[in-house]
């Protein structure tokens, strides 16, 4: 009895919310200043925990696992959440854990920018009155009875910024054609987890805002140019228009992968490897 109480305590300890907690320090390391690492790994292991799919796909491969969260991480984004979906994915015959940015996700990168003041990004559907002609009206006109019973199917989606400085960025406006376009080009649109099929109201709402995205401001370009604007007028930079400043994500919104929306940025020192359930970290 005694040993098979240890053989389970042995297991659980190198379950996947056992390895988020084992790589705390690393995950802390790669996040933006204003995310507080506590509270993202106890959502880290929140959503691990409270999903069965998620714990095996997870279990079959760690690794894979772990690096999905560290784009979370990096992006200072909120795994298990409409900022960052953990879903599983059949990949070579298995289920793993996918990452995959939402429309959340990317509207809180446009926000950290500073440049905006607002975001708003809306599905209209077949009984909503919605009006707007480029060239002469400044912003969509939606409206919505919200107090009827059925607002009718999806049958367009749109995104606009309200700029800190009180201009209107582009509007971007697409019908259903357009988003099941995007949709086709999604390797996951024919899975059983992609959101696509658990929750297709957000993506309509991100494929409008990666659209947006392309037009606004978002945090890697964007502060990038303040920390330069900041040093030049400290006098920090000693006129050269090279000089290296601290090393930002950068962020890529194309509309033909609903996957992590960016590259790379290992820790200082390289990330350390991961053990495998079973073996010694």
């Amino acid at each position: 009895m005694t040993e098979n109480v240890t053989q389970a305590i042995a297991v659980r300890d190198n379950g996947p919310a056992a390895q988020i907690e084992q790589y705390r320090d690393e995950y802390a390391a790669l996040m933006p200043s204003h995310v507080n690492p506590d509270q993202w790994v106890r959502m880290a292991v929140g959503a691990i925990r409270g999903d069965v799919k998620l714990v095996q796909a997870a279990q079959n491969d760690i690794g894979a696992f772990l690096r999905e969260l560290r784009t979370a991480a990096r992006l200072g984004l909120e795994p298990g959440t409409e900022q960052f979906y953990l879903t599983p994915r059949k990949t070579k015959g298995r289920v793993v854990i996918k990452g995959i940015v939402g429309y959340q996700g990317i509207v809180e990168l446009i926000y950290r920018a500073g440049a905006v003041s607002s975001v708003i990004v809306e599905v209209v559907r077949t009984h909503d009155t919605f009006r707007y002609v480029i060239g002469r009206d400044g912003k969509p006109v939606h409206e919505i009875d919200w107090f009827g019973d059925d607002r009718g199917d999806m049958v367009g989606v749109y995104a606009y910024a309200v700029m800190k400085d009180g201009a209107t960025s582009k509007v971007v406006v697409l019908n259903r054609r357009q988003v099941m376009e995007a949709k086709a080009k999604s390797d996951s649109r024919n899975s059983e987890y992609s959101p696509w099929n658990t929750n297709e109201e957000s993506m309509w709402l991100k494929t409008a805002v990666r659209r947006l995205a392309k037009w606004v401001p978002t945090s890697a370009e964007y502060m990038r140019e303040q920390l330069r604007a900041q040093a030049e007028v400290a006098g920090e930079l000693t006129g050269s228009a090279s000089a290296p400043l601290p090393p930002q994500p950068s962020v890529e919104l194309d509309d033909e992968d609903d996957g992590p929306i960016d590259g790379e940025l290992e820790p200082e020192g390289g990330w350390p490897d991961v053990a495998q359930p079973g073996t010694a970290a």
